[in-house]
């Protein structure tokens, strides 16, 4: 059998792609309307008018739905942010400035994150289905050149890898927030994520006296 031609694939990606997209806008419409737990996956494929095989086919669970349209909300503010942070001096600053967008888009979303953050956690180590599954929101990416910037720049050691680094924040971070939904009454989750950015940053361990004599090696 001759292979599909990659014009012909292509066009077949960008389809279902532009497919998960529609479920995805639909059903975020749908959770605003009357909340997230009581609309139904028959309900979703019903508004966006496809079959229901159709749906579980690009969706098994609704939470993917809203990982989906999440992703897709972040890919388009880390796009505009982007320019922004590489102009901001310093680490520091970059990454507060990034924390800050975060907190911003986190209490705008606030109802739905827990069963977002729930659903992300049962991605890890599962093997993407689909175009659609790898969609990633773009955040690693920036925090991973924000580090090799910073390393460019002498401001953070040479000997760490920016994926871990960028890894290692994002776990951090996503931390903070879990702390945050726990307790309704905390409004300050920029702070949170600003502790969190103090701690990558400056370390927890005491600084030694200055009398102490450094180790010898």
């Amino acid at each position: 059998m001759e292979p599909a031609p990659a014009q012909s694939i292509g066009r077949r990606q960008r389809k279902r792609e532009l497919t998960s997209d529609h479920l995805a806008a639909t059903a975020f419409a749908l959770f605003e309307a009357h909340g997230f737990d009581l609309v139904t996956m028959e309900q979703i494929a019903e508004r966006a008018d496809v079959a229901k095989g159709t749906l579980y086919n690009y969706f098994p669970v609704k939470e993917a739905l809203l990982a989906h349209q999440f992703r897709m909300e972040l890919a388009g503010g880390m796009a505009q942010l982007k320019d922004a942070l590489t102009r901001e001096p310093g680490l520091r600053a970059r990454m507060t400035a990034l924390l800050q967008a975060s907190a911003q888009w986190n209490r705008l979303r606030r109802p739905y994150v827990a069963s977002y953050l729930r659903y992300r956690m049962t991605e890890i180590g599962a093997a993407p289905a689909s175009a659609a599954d790898r969609q990633r929101s773009g955040v690693h990416s920036i925090l991973e050149i924000l580090f090799r910037s910073a390393q460019a720049q002498g401001e953070v050691r040479a000997d760490l890898a920016p994926q871990e680094l960028a890894r290692l924040f994002e776990f951090m971070t996503t931390g903070a927030v879990v702390v945050w939904l726990s307790q309704p009454e905390d409004d300050d989750l920029e702070g949170r994520l600003l502790f969190a950015l103090d701690v990558l940053l400056d370390g927890v361990a005491k600084s030694a006296p200055a009398s102490k004599p450094a180790r010898s090696k």
